[in-house]
């Protein structure tokens, strides 16, 4: 398992990171697209759409992408897309984490397929958005999500439990823990603000700044560290929700297409929400502390 894992993760940067470095981000719009139209197919499977159904799926979120590429849309700022997003995710995600599978169901299977598809295409027009603003800029938010996971895994490991009984939500996902969590918001802020730190001792103009250098510059360190806790309680909330999908379809992972790995789902569930979220806040324009 350990060596098919680390094949497929050696293949997936052999194609992601020339794609992302490239100077022209065409190739890197259309692999993200292409990733967001099987994660689409992966969320339609998940909810009962059945084979052609979950098909159909993927093709409509690839669909909506081109079209939002081929209208340049994906050439501006798209406030209400984030709105939008921060919405569903925030308060739809609490409540749904709050009552759980039955809550989901409820919904009914239209519904969640439509949630689906909103949220993966803000997704993909939020990662989109945060390439045209620089390598840096993108890096910045996948990295907040990557420390913030494995933060999270070693404090959980060596934590969980200790400190606090309670699992973090043990009716989706009971190895989480309130430690693991914890820790890994703690190494998300260390992060950000030593990230912020060096850009502001190298004077970076602006735009060539990371989201915290940007955050840091506009806001004040006190706005850009509760941003980058809020960042990091929602990563923890976008892992629980693909939970939450993969306990209501009775599976492990969101499918085989990564051997080694699961699904796309499982690999870039915590970055559904982080990313139209970073976009917002970066676009918030109040003064800075």
């Amino acid at each position: 398992m350990l060596r098919q894992r680390v094949i497929t993760a050696v293949i997936m940067l052999a194609i992601f990171l020339p794609a992302l470095f490239h100077p022209d981000s065409r190739s890197f719009f259309a692999l993200t697209l292409f990733l967001m139209g099987a994660a689409a197919w992966e969320w339609g499977r998940l909810n009962d759409l059945g084979v052609l159904g979950a098909w159909l799926m993927g093709l409509l979120l690839g669909g909506i992408g081109a079209l939002s590429w081929a209208s340049g849309l994906i050439e501006h700022d798209l406030p209400w897309v984030w709105a939008l997003s921060a919405l569903v995710w925030v308060l739809g995600g609490a409540w749904l984490l709050a009552r759980g599978q039955a809550a989901w169901h409820g919904l009914g299977r239209g519904l969640r397929c439509a949630l689906g598809l909103l949220l993966l295409w803000a997704a993909w027009l939020a990662v989109v958005r945060a390439r045209a603003l620089g390598v840096d800029m993108l890096l910045s938010v996948l990295t907040l999500v990557w420390v913030a996971d494995i933060a999270a895994y070693f404090c959980g490991r060596s934590l969980g439990g200790r400190f606090i009984t309670r699992k973090l939500a043990p009716a989706i996902s009971p190895g989480k823990s309130w430690e693991g969590a914890l820790g890994g918001a703690l190494a998300v802020l260390l992060l950000g603000l030593v990230w912020a730190l060096i850009e502001t001792g190298l004077d970076l103009p602006q735009e060539q700044r990371s989201l915290h250098g940007q955050l840091l510059l506009r806001h004040g360190g006190f706005l850009l560290a509760l941003a980058l806790l809020f960042l990091s309680a929602m990563s923890v909330v976008g892992d629980l929700v693909e939970s939450l999908l993969k306990r209501h379809a009775g599976v492990k992972d969101s499918s085989g297409l990564l051997p080694g790995h699961g699904g796309v789902l499982d690999r870039v569930d915590a970055l559904l929400p982080v990313l139209p979220l970073a976009m917002m806040l970066l676009g918030y324009r109040g003064g800075a502390a």
